[in-house]
């Protein structure tokens, strides 16, 4: 059992230290020892940090193990976690994937950071994202590149490309990303993992901003729900936060007949779906189908102004944060963002308005789109994992966002989506399932997954474990 404590979920981990059959300590060694036999090859981590991480695992195991009964500081003590960098950690830097940035340690955790400590967690260091988070890579001007388990000359996906990377790769059980166009959705269908994009505002984060949120990246939906019950809780720092419900985000078990879903194989736009994907999430539509679930087609309600619209504002926005900088520290940002965002620089006022305005038309259009259904079944991406050296599939900065097109109208809408994996390609890639609720209703898609772990094959085994 020694051998493989770094696959343990976290609710096996806990019934273990619960039964003190296992101490926080040898769990945190036993990750650690994964994490330096495989990062040579992969590169997901930053900031990794081997002896506050067994100082933190002492303390746990100090209450696990104290007197008759056992003491834990919250839900997750003991556990080994990793955090993507752009989420704050008091004491360490924040270089957002660049180069470019002032590498100054942060004065205070984030929200979800903060939970995570207070829940006792293990942090274990923090995993990479590439320049800005503007590319779905492992691609960074900072990092080095990181790659996928599956295949070592495939990307991850980004932006929390290290996060995906290091769940698959088995760095423990606990992986926290962001997500602001599919950001934890996408590396999770080409790591073949499990991650939920929450509502907005459920997860508590700072900054808060307009589609951008916190979350779980694990190989379970029970891991994941675990993460839920603690980095949901309330933090005044995010303005843009819903308000706390005490939710059961472990009750997983609902019935599948009856409800209504819709089956969406066109986004409209952006890359055509391969065959293989298309293949694999009609074969789990099929599933949903047999277990007593209505499946209905949806047509497409995306639109090519929507997201050049959109596209022309993220690079106004860019270029504004980039050409602010001195010119040295400019010349360090991944070339292929510092060209794209250029593109903003020319743009007029009304461009960029009606450009932001596009993220309204999202939003209406994918709201209405789903009302009629209880959920929504997509592909998470239209492709399997592509080469690692690539910043995305077009290897294009005019046309950089071909790839998002299922998951990026879900964060403009807010509600939340999850991605879970429901197959693999002939040459052994997986290729991720996404489900996509009502605003809110993020337990809901929580069930829907867990229902789907139930009814799919057997996974093959991660690469390496």
């Amino acid at each position: 059992m020694t051998t493989s404590l770094h696959t343990l979920s976290a609710l096996e981990l806990l019934a273990a230290y619960e039964s003190r059959a296992l101490s926080p300590v040898e769990v945190t060694r036993a990750v650690l020892g994964q994490i330096d036999r495989c990062e040579p090859k992969l590169h997901a981590t930053y900031a990794l940090d081997h002896e506050a991480a067994l100082a933190a695992a002492k303390a746990s195991e100090a209450r696990w193990m104290k007197g008759r009964r056992a003491e834990p500081q919250g839900a997750l003590d003991g556990v080994p976690v990793t955090i993507k960098e752009n989420i704050a950690t008091r004491g360490t830097p924040v270089p957002l994937g660049t180069a470019a940035t002032l590498h100054a340690p942060a004065e205070r955790d984030a929200p979800p950071a903060a939970r995570l400590r207070e829940a006792g967690a293990v942090l274990l260091g923090k995993t990479t994202m590439p320049d800005y988070g503007m590319l779905s890579s492992g691609l960074s001007s900072f990092h080095a590149l990181t790659r996928n388990p599956w295949d070592l000359t495939k990307n991850p996906g980004g932006s929390s490309a290290g996060a995906a990377a290091a769940a698959a790769g088995g760095y423990g059980p606990l992986h926290l990303g962001t997500d602001i166009g599919g950001s934890v959705r996408l590396p999770a269908a080409w790591c073949g993992i499990f991650t939920l994009k929450p509502s907005l505002g459920r997860i508590p984060i700072h900054p808060p901003y307009y589609g951008r949120v916190a979350g779980p990246m694990t190989r379970s939906v029970q891991d994941a729900a675990l993460m839920m019950r603690v980095l949901s809780l309330p933090d005044a720092r995010d303005t843009m936060s819903l308000p706390y419900q005490p939710i059961s985000w472990t009750e997983l078990t609902r019935p599948i007949k009856g409800l209504k879903i819709g089956l969406m194989l066109d986004a409209g736009w952006g890359l055509p779906v391969e065959p293989e994907v298309r293949a694999a999430v009609e074969v789990a539509a099929d599933a949903f189908a047999a277990a007593g679930a209505v499946v209905e087609p949806l047509a497409p309600f995306m639109t090519r102004s929507m997201i050049d619209g959109m596209d022309r504002f993220w690079r106004c926005r860019s270029w504004m944060d980039i050409s602010a900088l001195p010119e040295e520290r400019q010349a360090k940002v991944l070339p292929f963002i510092r060209e794209w965002a250029r593109g903003g620089a020319g743009l007029t006022g009304e461009q960029v308005f009606t450009g932001f305005s596009q993220m309204g038309a999202m939003r209406d259009a994918a709201v209405a789109a789903c009302q009629p259904f209880d959920f929504v079944l997509t592909p998470t991406a239209p492709i399997a994992a592509f080469a690692a050296e690539l910043p995305c599939p077009t290897n294009d900065p005019t046309q950089p966002f071909e790839h998002i097109a299922f998951t990026l109208p879900y964060n403009m809408s807010e509600q939340p989506a999850a991605s879970i994996n429901c197959g693999y390609t002939a040459g052994g890639l997986p290729i991720g399932l996404q489900i996509v609720g009502h605003r809110h209703d993020d337990l809901g898609v929580l069930q829907l997954a867990h229902a789907w772990e139930q009814l799919r094959p057997p996974q093959r085994p991660w690469p390496l474990d």
